[in-house]
């Protein structure tokens, strides 16, 4: 059995998270990534993000990156231009995670480069698009994160706006992106023609906003922040501190309501007329969440997960990292995965969630910058071994 994405290549002209993170889920399934890196910049930023690096590896780059092959080429020295083209008839995808006005810049739009493959997809994943006022703009994760309102949803009540604690933005352009290309090679192998895809991180973090987005876009509701990280409209639905430690409870059915007051030992509160159903437990919050509050707090967590887990509660334990990459589920399905670096000595990563069909990549390091120039250069390009020193020693793979 092949893998989904075997026999795809895609040109990424990509750095840093977004951009690497969206190719890295079709690396994943197959694709043969080739990360262009800029020989002038030192390539990708990643490559020395503390902590845990060293020289041009960090554990950073290695994150997004693993399986992938680099080559070094100066898109703006005056032959980089003619390296491109020949690169672009051998590839089925090219993507970059630029400004949303450098794409065009740079030649990397499907009006200038479908007479060397009419069947290129081109996908910019930028900050905010090719086109609107911000188009030449830079964008960044934390900032979308407090354009796009998440900050103000997120934190406890009196709080400041805080932002989540991961680069949510940053990862989900990067799925939204993947997702772009496959329509895109969908499209270009079904027509034969082949297309731009323009998706901006701005965009994507105001569709996450979801419901509350269509509430506030109609009703112009603004949710309040709720303590201890509770649902904006269904209680109990959010942390409660145990004896010793935090447990989280969602009772997002009745019926896990009704279980929960027999797991509490106060099946009255089911009968209750102000906690009767989801609109009368919103009204009377305050009330509820004093029961609950000083319940948790008199058993440890491990109880309260095994009792709540009996009763059909869906529940879970705050972990901390360590904790959760040592789940009994996250050892039972492989999540993490070690990869011998040459430099880094064993990485233990998290291994992609895709599983499409049985087969799965074998996880490999990241490449060294530029490691992969002359067999790419020689295998898709058809460069000879004169070419290619020829084009070194002009600069185009960067000084010569």
């Amino acid at each position: 059995m092949t893998l989904p994405l075997e026999g795809v290549r895609i040109l990424a002209v990509e750095q840093f998270g977004a951009g690497p993170w969206a190719t890295l889920q079709l690396s994943d399934l197959g694709a043969d990534v080739i990360k262009l890196e800029d020989p002038g910049a030192g390539g990708d930023v990643a490559r020395y993000v503390p902590p845990f690096q060293d020289g041009e590896d960090s554990l950073f780059f290695e994150t997004f990156n693993r399986n992938k092959r680099s080559i070094s080429l100066d898109l703006r020295h005056e032959r980089g231009r003619e390296v491109l083209l020949d690169l672009v008839a051998a590839v089925d995808v090219v993507f970059s995670n630029l400004r949303g006005d450098q794409p065009r810049r740079l030649g990397l739009m499907y009006d200038q480069l479908a007479e060397a493959n009419a069947r290129i997809v081109c996908c910019s994943l930028s900050g905010f698009g090719m086109t609107g006022p911000r188009a030449r703009e830079g964008g960044y994760d934390y900032i979308m994160q407090g354009l796009a309102g998440w900050m103000s949803l997120t934190g406890e009540p009196d709080g400041p706006p805080t932002k989540s604690g991961l680069s949510l933005v940053d990862l989900s352009g990067g799925y939204v992106a993947a997702i772009a290309i496959l329509a895109g090679l969908w499209r270009s192998r079904r027509d034969g023609v082949g297309c731009d895809c323009d998706v901006s991180l701005f965009e994507t973090a105001l569709a996450e906003l979801m419901y509350v987005g269509t509430w506030a876009a109609s009703k112009g509701y603004e949710p309040p922040r709720r303590v201890n990280s509770g649902h904006p409209s269904i209680v109990p639905f959010q942390n409660f501190r145990t004896a010793d430690g935090w447990v989280v409870v969602a009772c997002a059915k009745q019926k896990f309501w009704v279980a929960l007051c027999g797991v509490l030992g106060r099946p009255e509160l089911a009968d209750d007329d102000r906690f009767a159903d989801f609109a009368r437990r919103d009204e009377n919050r305050g009330a509820l969440l004093e029961i609950l509050d000083a319940a948790f707090a008199g058993r440890p967590t491990a109880e309260w997960l095994a009792a709540l887990g009996e009763a059909g509660v869906p529940c879970g334990p705050v972990n901390t990292l360590a904790d959760a990459l040592e789940d009994d589920q996250a050892v039972a399905r492989g999540a993490v995965v070690e990869v011998d670096h040459p430099r880094l000595g064993p990485v233990r990563e998290v291994a992609t969630p895709l599983r499409v069909g049985d087969e799965r990549r074998p996880p490999g390091p990241g490449p060294a910058r530029g490691e992969h120039t002359d067999a790419v250069m020689r295998e898709l390009c058809g460069y000879s071994d004169e070419r290619r020193a020829e084009l070194r020693a002009a600069g185009v793979f960067g000084e010569a």
